[in-house]
């Protein structure tokens, strides 16, 4: 083998690495939000910048190259310009500069000229901002801070700044959103000429004002209706021009999200700060989601791992297999096989043929994708795979 054959090969082989840090401070709870979040301080935000260096220095990638980085939260852009340089120093330091991409979340209250000029100037390439809705009056049924006066003027100056990417994020099957609310909103965001669109539908996560109300029988899930709203992203979508290239995403040509794929392909992830999850070296693992706690850990030089799982060929198979079937693109088993080292077993084989026979998914070549109905319950697809694979138990898919 010529040695530019080996580099290739060397380099189609090495498994990206991302990295994800996760800001807890938000202003207010929002009533559909599950993640780990507090209200800040000045004393909390200091605490948590020391954290975030300690945390970075106890992490050894060697000669390791960060490919793609995503700052999450909570809201990041509640923290003052200054502070969002400092932290970004601390990463910058420790793991280098992202060779690809480097997203930040921001909600559109937090967005100001000197945070996103700080932002770019540390080389962040992608905002990612919460809309959430551009409906006056679903917003304030989700309990968000913004008007729909700050989501156009935050787009606004978010683009004057010159980030080569901006995406919006949409939340769907709001309690009383009618259809037509829904197609408004996507046309709405559509023609701001975002360069990605995102549009979750809305879960209820134990621990929220919201889950509370569906207890009380205040709100219901309907799931015919999620389906009506599914059909109505996809038709919008493809009218201005939008790929849709995973459950729950949309984007131009070359404006996907690195770090989400990298993610759905079971490549490697380091986590930092409190609640961030990591999958490295061999093992799987989530950190404690308490920021004092977090914070005493990492005075001991302890990173306050929970759930740590060790990774196996097998494992990982699996979840490439499970995490792929959301992408349009679908998967290849037999790529899979031969990228893990080993073959899928005969519980996961018989339930990708379940698929197929049920008009969930189905071959285009050595590619298993799902169809339109499979996509409708892409949830309950991955958890029925997952069910026959480890035997837990798991929704059947309709």
């Amino acid at each position: 083998m010529s040695h530019t054959a080996e580099v290739q090969a060397r380099d189609e082989a090495r498994v990206p690495l991302g990295l994800y840090l996760h800001v807890p401070f938000c202003s207010t709870s929002c009533d559909f939000c599950g993640f780990y979040q507090i209200q800040s301080d000045r004393r909390g935000i200091l605490s948590y910048i020391d954290g975030v260096k300690r945390e970075a220095e106890l992490v050894d990638i060697g000669s390791r190259k960060i490919d793609t980085m995503f700052w999450g939260g909570g809201t990041p852009g509640l923290l003052p310009a200054g502070d969002m340089l400092k932290v970004a120093e601390a990463l910058r330091d420790a793991f280098g500069m992202p060779q690809r991409e480097w997203t930040v979340e921001m909600a559109p209250s937090s967005v100001k000229r000197d945070k996103l000029e700080a932002l770019k100037d540390a080389g962040v390439t992608r905002i990612s901002m919460g809309a959430q809705s551009l409906n006056e009056r679903l917003l304030e049924a989700l309990g968000r801070q913004h008007s729909l006066k700050q989501i156009r003027q935050a787009f606004e100056l978010i683009r004057s700044v010159g980030f080569a990417s901006v995406n919006l994020d949409l939340i769907f099957a709001i309690p009383t959103q009618s259809e037509e609310e829904w197609r408004a909103d996507v046309r709405g965001a559509l023609a701001m000429e975002p360069d990605h669109l995102s549009t979750y539908c809305l879960t209820f996560e134990e621990d929220t004002a919201l889950f509370l109300k569906l207890q009380q029988g205040e709100v219901r899930i309907d799931p015919e209706r999620e389906a009506r709203f599914y059909t109505a992203i996809w038709e919008e979508a493809a009218n201005a021009g939008f790929a849709q290239y995973e459950i729950s995403n949309y984007a131009r040509p070359g404006h996907e999200c690195v770090h989400n794929l990298n993610t759905w392909m079971m490549g490697e992830w380091l986590g930092i700060g409190p609640s961030a999850a990591s999958q490295y070296a061999g093992t799987r693992h989530a950190n404690t989601p308490d920021l004092q706690a977090w914070l005493e850990g990492l005075e001991k030089s302890k990173r306050g791992a929970n759930d740590r799982v060790r990774l196996s060929r097998e494992l990982l198979l699996e979840d490439a297999l499970i995490f792929g079937l959301r992408m349009n693109a679908g998967v290849s088993p037999s790529k899979l096989e031969r990228r893990f080292g080993v073959e899928l077993g005969g519980e996961a084989k018989a339930a990708l043929s379940q698929l197929v026979a049920s008009g969930h998914a189905a071959w285009a070549g050595d590619s298993l994708r799902l169809t339109d109905q499979g996509r409708m319950v892409a949830d309950a697809v991955g958890s029925e795979i997952m069910a026959m694979v480890t035997g837990r138990s798991a929704s059947a898919v309709d």
